[in-house]
Formats: structure tokens, C-alpha cells, sequence
């Protein structure tokens, strides 16, 4: 079992007092100066001392971050807070965190806020961009040399948030035959192929019906390189994992490093369910790294998203992905489910096995687009 715990540090500035020999000499230089009054001579009221101004600190932070973060506060906060910056797409992200307050901020031309919650102003509600929210997520089969881009879609995840602590993993089977957004038809995996990022972004939206907002993309060199830099994946297995009758997983805690972590979510010739049943564990990967996210804190969303930065294709700008990774950092894992677009096997014209969709996915879907929930 795994604890965490938080400690969050205030620090306040002490203002050290005028020595008294300061202040009397001033006091007497006061009374040399000023002739003595008469009765003619009007009062005059002394100026009152002017009250500090609030100031917030932000460790770890460049001064323009500093200096955006303390002025959306509007001088209600004091003390230290604490930032972590990351990259993504070239351009900055940062997590503030000061008390159990998150500020998230992205640098664009300058560091702007564009989300986060703020219990010690009275303002506890997430601002994250709204609810629900969906972002596809896509393995890509390609193989050393290959386009990443333009390769046969292999690990399909939709990715939802209902904006109140809980959510959806949507996977779909890749032999699903469907109409394929640059025309014609074929199996969901082809999208990738043909259209690209793009095109396949807009063949699932068309599927499914989730407005989902944007991709990421990477390929199985990709995947691996983020886990092992991420220092792994604990995830626990409820059964033990063979391919062609060998041993590859075994059953109970586990410790993914990026290789281990790919064998699950490719593995399937020994599944009940073949296909489905692997998008069942690739689904389990993603709450896995939810968990650990969550567990390590919000402050860590920076620094994970400029590892995958640089090993992902995608569309979603820096505010997009910090606010749904912050949404997804909030979430109760134990108010996550997962379900896998499927339906029966049949052959298309051109003698392909391929999988069409069946009434429960529709209604499934249906729901997730609604709700970002099954």
C-alpha cells in the first residue's frame, strides 16, 4: 500500500523595527526643526501609516510567472507558493500550488492563467474548461522508420471527464467497419492511413458522436521511452497474462517498465475476447497512470507532460492539455469506467474480417457523449 502525504510550508516576511537610537534621533531633529506653536497656529493631523500590500511569493517560478500569478490573487494571499514548469509544444506550462490552491498557467507570448481552483479565495470550484470534456488518445503500429502519423491505428482511447470527479475510458475495437471521413469505407484502424491525425480525429468523432476536443498520437517506441522515463507503471493484474501458452504477465502487483508495459496492451492470441479484451488492458494502463499521477501530486502534471511532449503528435494547444490533465488529476478512480465499442464479426466486400457495431455501443456511446461517464 502507498501512502501520501502533503506539507505545505507558509513562510511569512518579518519586518524588523526602526532602532530606537534611529527614531530618537529623528524625534529630536523633528523637535529642532519646528518652531513652537502659537495660539493662532492651526493643528495638523499627522498621516496615517499607509498598510503594506499583501505580497504572494512563488518559488520556482521565472518573475513574469511570479508577477501573473500574485496579481490574480489581487493581493488576498501572502506567503510562498510554489511552481513547476514543463513544455509542451515549445511553449510553457506551469502548476502553482500554494495551500490546497492550484493555479495553472501557460506561456504563450506571456504567461497568462487559465485555470485551476482557489479554496482560499473563496473560489473552491474547478475552473478547468468546462464539463465534460473528451481527447483521443492513439497508439500507432509503426515500426521503426515508419510515419507515426500515417501508420495503422493500434491502441484507439477516448479519453472523458464529467467535471465532477469522475469519468469514462472508451476503447474501440480496431476492425470496426466504418465510413472513413475521406470518403469510403473501411476498418477504424485504416483511418489513420489515409487521413492522418486529422482525418482520423474526424472519423471517430463521426462514429461515436463525443465532440472530442483533440489527439495525441505516439508509436510503440514512443509509448515505451515515456514509460521508462516516467520511472514506470504500478498496476495491479487480476489474472495472469500468457501469449501462445507462455507466462508473460503475472497475476498481482506489477511494476511496469515500458517494454512490460507495451506486452499488455499488444498481447491477445490467449484472450477469451481477442481484440476486445486487449482494449480492456490498454484501458487498465491508462487508469494505472492516472493513479500514479494522482498520487504523486498535481505539481508533477509539468513535468510529465514535457516527457510526452516530446514522443506524441498532436492538436491540443498547451491550455487544452493542462486544464484536462489537471481534470484528470482530480479524478476518484473509483468513479472511472471503461467500455469497448464492439459488435459481431462479418466480411466486407473485398473478403476483410471486420467487426460491425452492435446496438449496445451506440447506446454507449450516446451516453459517454453526454454524460463523459458509462
Amino acid at each position: 500500500m502507498v501512502e501520501l502525504s502533503r506539507r505545505t510550508l507558509f513562510r511569512y516576511t518579518r519586518t524588523g523595527a526602526l532602532s530606537v537610537g534611529i527614531m530618537a534621533i529623528a524625534t529630536a531633529c523633528s523637535k529642532a526643526a519646528t518652531p513652537k506653536a502659537t495660539p493662532s497656529a492651526t493643528p495638523t493631523s499627522a498621516s496615517p501609516t499607509p498598510t503594506p500590500t499583501p505580497t504572494l511569493a512563488v518559488a520556482g517560478a521565472e518573475p513574469e510567472l511570479a508577477s501573473v500569478v500574485a496579481a490574480h490573487y489581487g493581493g488576498k494571499a501572502v506567503g510562498e507558493a510554489t511552481a513547476t514548469q514543463g513544455v509542451w509544444r515549445g511553449q510553457g506550462v506551469a502548476v502553482v500550488t500554494f495551500g490546497e490552491d492550484v493555479t495553472l498557467a501557460v506561456k504563450e507570448a506571456t504567461w497568462r492563467v487559465v485555470g485551476g481552483w482557489w479554496p482560499s479565495i473563496g473560489r473552491a470550484e474547478p475552473e478547468l474548461g468546462g464539463k465534460p470534456r473528451f481527447m483521443l488518445a492513439l497508439g500507432s503500429d509503426a515500426r521503426p522508420g515508419e510515419d507515426v502519423g500515417r501508420s495503422r491505428g493500434d491502441a484507439i482511447h477516448v479519453l472523458g471527464i464529467d467535471g465532477a470527479g469522475g469519468g469514462g475510458v472508451l476503447g474501440l475495437a480496431r476492425d470496426l467497419w466504418v465510413p472513413l471521413a475521406g470518403g469510403g469505407q473501411g476498418k477504424l484502424n485504416s483511418a489513420l492511413t489515409f487521413g492522418g491525425p486529422d482525418g482520423f480525429l474526424e472519423t471517430v468523432k463521426a462514429l461515436t458522436g463525443v465532440p472530442i476536443e483533440g489527439y495525441v498520437v505516439t508509436g510503440f517506441q514512443g509509448f515505451e521511452a515515456m514509460i521508462d522515463e516516467w520511472g514506470g507503471i504500478p498496476i495491479f493484474i487480476p489474472k495472469a497474462v500468457t501469449e501462445k501458452g507462455q507466462l508473460v504477465i503475472p497475476e498481482g502487483n506489477n511494476h511496469f517498465a515500458g517494454a512490460a508495459a507495451l506486452d499488455y496492451a499488444r498481447l491477445r492470441h490467449d484472450l477469451p475476447n481477442g481484440d476486445f479484451d486487449r482494449s480492456l488492458h490498454q484501458g487498465e494502463l491508462v487508469l494505472a497512470a492516472a493513479i500514479k499521477a494522482r498520487m504523486a501530486g498535481i505539481g508533477s502534471v509539468p513535468a510529465s507532460l514535457s516527457i510526452a511532449d516530446k514522443q506524441v503528435l498532436t492538436n491540443l494547444s498547451p491550455e487544452q492539455v493542462l486544464t484536462f490533465a489537471a481534470a484528470f488529476y482530480r479524478l476518484d478512480p473509483t468513479q472511472v469506467s471503461q467500455f469497448v465499442g464492439k459488435g459481431g464479426f462479418g466480411t466486407s466486400s473485398d473478403g476483410q474480417s471486420i467487426v460491425l457495431l452492435d446496438d449496445e455501443s451506440r447506446a454507449k456511446f450516446a451516453q459517454f457523449a453526454s454524460t463523459g461517464r458509462f
